[in-house]
């Protein structure tokens, strides 16, 4: 199914049975009438449980998958929580939304772009979750649903066959409604990768609004910005900062790689997402002026590792 909507009015609404594509613009969303969107998410039910996907780092920035439960401390607000839930190496299935900047500005590098990203989603597939999935989202002035959650990477890759990079760029607009999307997937890790020159022009959304999004659908970013221009004069330094603000914000990381390091980028995504802890928690002795966003802050034992995390949650009041 596509929807469209232009800032005027309903453009159409057109029906095809080779895929499901969702468009959304800069002034408003509208949800294909997926059938599973009627099924009862399962997120409320477990929303006091605060969870908290973790990598641990090395001073070298090497994955370190050995550290036990009792080396962790996670704080909310401040305040010592008990881990309630504990795993190494989690194995809980991955959403993967993957956004691809189809504006202009990325054309003449989009087919270098296309063949790594079809490489990222076979090495995805190939191991892992059985219970993994991706969905294909483009944007330039619109953002547009190419392919909703499958495992099945060809028909993901089909999807990047036959698009002209062209026009402006709705950055914000991509992370807002991908999240939404993601939001509505069941209890597994949410994850974010992006692939941009950075540039943001004709979003509808603010970047808070992005940000937000993000952090209450429990994304985790990965924004990938390929400008082979190392000078600062050419690139867009004010949109890099913005998603290297929002990868640290969500637990994730930001990469500039040149387009001869895009593919050891994917992969270093993947060895992130395979080398995960999960953290649980219910929140408890918290302040009664405790703020609608917790900030939370996980400690290790060893002061000579780093833990990657999130900068917190929205409380289920906030709601």
């Amino acid at each position: 199914m596509k929807f469209a909507l232009r800032p005027i009015g309903l453009a159409g609404l057109v029906i095809a049975a080779s895929f499901i594509s969702t468009t959304f613009t800069r002034t408003r969303f509208i949800q294909a009438a997926l059938a599973q969107t009627n099924k009862p998410s399962t997120f409320q039910a477990d929303v006091k449980l605060v969870r908290l996907l973790v990598n641990v780092k090395n001073p070298a920035g090497e994955l370190v998958g050995s550290v036990e439960k009792g080396e962790f401390t996670v704080f909310d607000n401040g305040v010592a929580q008990e881990i309630a839930v504990f795993e190494r190496y989690t194995n809980k299935p991955l959403s993967i939304a993957l956004l691809v900047d189809t504006s202009g500005s990325t054309a003449k590098d989009w087919q270098v772009e296309v063949k790594s990203i079809r490489r990222f989603l076979n090495a995805l597939f190939r191991e892992g979750n059985e219970r993994d999935a991706a969905a294909l989202f483009t944007f330039d002035y619109d953002v547009t649903m190419r392919r909703d959650f499958t495992r099945d990477a060809q028909r993901l890759e089909n999807s990047l066959k036959g698009i002209k990079p062209e026009g402006s760029t709705s950055l914000y607009d991509a992370i807002y409604h991908a999240s939404q999307q993601l939001q509505r997937r069941s209890d597994g890790r949410r994850v974010i990768v992006l692939v941009s020159d950075g540039g943001n022009t004709t979003s509808a959304k603010a970047y808070k609004d992005a940000q937000e999004a993000a952090q209450r659908a429990d994304v985790v970013m990965y924004p990938i910005v390929v400008v082979p221009i190392e000078n600062d004069a050419g690139r867009n330094t004010g949109g890099e900062h913005a998603l290297q603000t929002l990868a640290t914000n969500t637990g994730g990381r930001w990469f500039d790689p040149t387009l001869g390091e895009l593919d050891n980028t994917f992969l270093e995504i993947l060895r992130d997402l395979r080398a995960q802890y999960m953290l649980a928690y219910y929140p408890k002795n918290l302040p009664a002026n405790t703020p609608k966003f917790h900030s939370v802050r996980v400690e290790l034992q060893r002061k000579d590792l780093r833990a990657q995390t999130r900068a917190g949650y929205y409380g289920e009041d906030s709601r």
